[in-house]
């Protein structure tokens, strides 16, 4: 539960018994007092597409169509329908994806689009929108061929690579927004094809500093949660805890003598600056300029420390509650600072705008 209303269920790939995992969870967030639910399907590169059916299955009516298969071989063509009564064909529903959702998470999240099931929150997915089929080859290996496209509902393709218009060289592009067609949901929004599925409402997801990517990689977050872990026998339940600024600073004391050295993106472009100029013999004009840059843009770490605070805290936090409630209490600890898990609940509690995201206004 995100809060007393709202319940959220994570899931990372659609393998065998997905449908029924999200199933038991609907229902049990429901016995919890959920009015309403987040479907995180961030970063799921998709799976089976029997459990994508049976999924959609579980917000719109029997019998809806959730996709299609169309191939160059007309009587091959498949259409998938919901086979079962629904859980709930009303609880509002806000989806979250991302540029790494794909496949049959795309199917899911298209599926309560194309319906006015609810809204989907985040960026835009991939644009998988091809059927593979195997054959085995020689070597214990095999060959993926593709047979199809998936279509969803409202009759678009969310295929965004273009393999049949090829480049000169061969290589295969996006499909252009010319060539891009508009379609409509069940209430008249107007959505496109070819190029993944667009958010109802688009967040723009955080990058973190080099330094914190840097700490992470050097494996300090992680040492230091286990040294927190053993020093601590308890901490607050996953959603309410925070670090205090006096064990902030315990971090960075810490850290004194730890190697996490890195360059940031501002260094990078200031060294693509120097070797442009010397290339084209603008050096020797620009060099001062080019000294005073460093000197005022280059990291310092002590600095960047207190600059990227609240970024490193938050990986700080996360990492510490997963030591003490696993993999739900790292999901938990993060809702407060989830920017497409606070752009959900500021729609989901919100009855009129999540009712206008529904309604044709396109």
């Amino acid at each position: 539960m995100v809060t007393s209303d709202v319940g959220y269920i994570h899931l990372s790939d659609f393998t065998t018994g997905a449908a029924r995992e999200v199933k038991n969870a609907l229902v049990e967030l429901k016995t919890k007092g959920a009015k309403k639910i987040i479907l995180d399907l961030r970063d799921n590169p998709g799976g089976l597409l029997s459990e994508a059916v049976n999924i959609s299955n579980l917000f719109v009516p029997k019998d809806a169509e959730i996709v299609s298969t169309k191939v160059k071989v007309s009587d091959w063509n498949k259409i998938y329908t919901a086979l079962t009564p629904p859980v709930d064909t009303d609880i509002p529903v806000a989806v979250l994806t991302s540029n790494r959702s794909a496949s049959a998470a795309e199917i899911v999240a298209g599926v309560i689009q194309d319906y006015d099931r609810g809204i989907l929150v985040g960026q835009k997915t991939y644009g998988k929108g091809l059927v593979q089929a195997t054959r085995p080859l020689s070597y214990n290996s095999q060959l993926k061929i593709t047979t199809a496209k998936y279509y969803i509902p409202s009759g678009r393709c969310i295929q965004a690579i273009d393999y049949t218009h090829r480049n000169e060289d061969g290589s295969a592009g996006k499909i252009p927004d010319s060539l891009k067609q508009a379609f409509k949901t069940r209430s008249g929004r107007v959505v496109y094809d070819g190029g993944g599925i667009t958010p109802d409402i688009p967040v723009e997801r955080p990058t973190y500093p080099a330094i914190a990517q840097s700490l992470e990689s050097k494996n300090l977050i992680f040492e230091y949660a286990n040294k927190y872990f053993t020093e601590h026998s308890s901490i607050k339940p996953a959603k309410d805890f925070n670090l205090t600024d006096e064990e902030y600073q315990a971090f960075i004391k810490w850290l004194d003598g730890k190697e996490y050295d890195y360059t940031t993106q501002v260094e990078k472009s200031v060294e693509d600056l120097t070797a442009y100029a010397k290339k084209e013999k603008y050096y020797e004009d620009i060099q001062e300029q080019i000294k005073a840059l460093k000197a005022k843009m280059y990291h310092n770490k002590d600095s960047d420390l207190q600059k990227f605070k609240t970024e490193i805290k938050e990986m700080l936090e996360l990492e510490i509650a997963s030591r003490y409630y696993l993999q739900k209490g790292m999901v938990e600890a993060s809702f407060d600072d989830d920017v497409d898990v606070k752009a959900a609940l500021n729609a989901l509690s919100d009855t009129g705008k999540y009712g206008k995201l529904l309604k044709e206004n396109n």
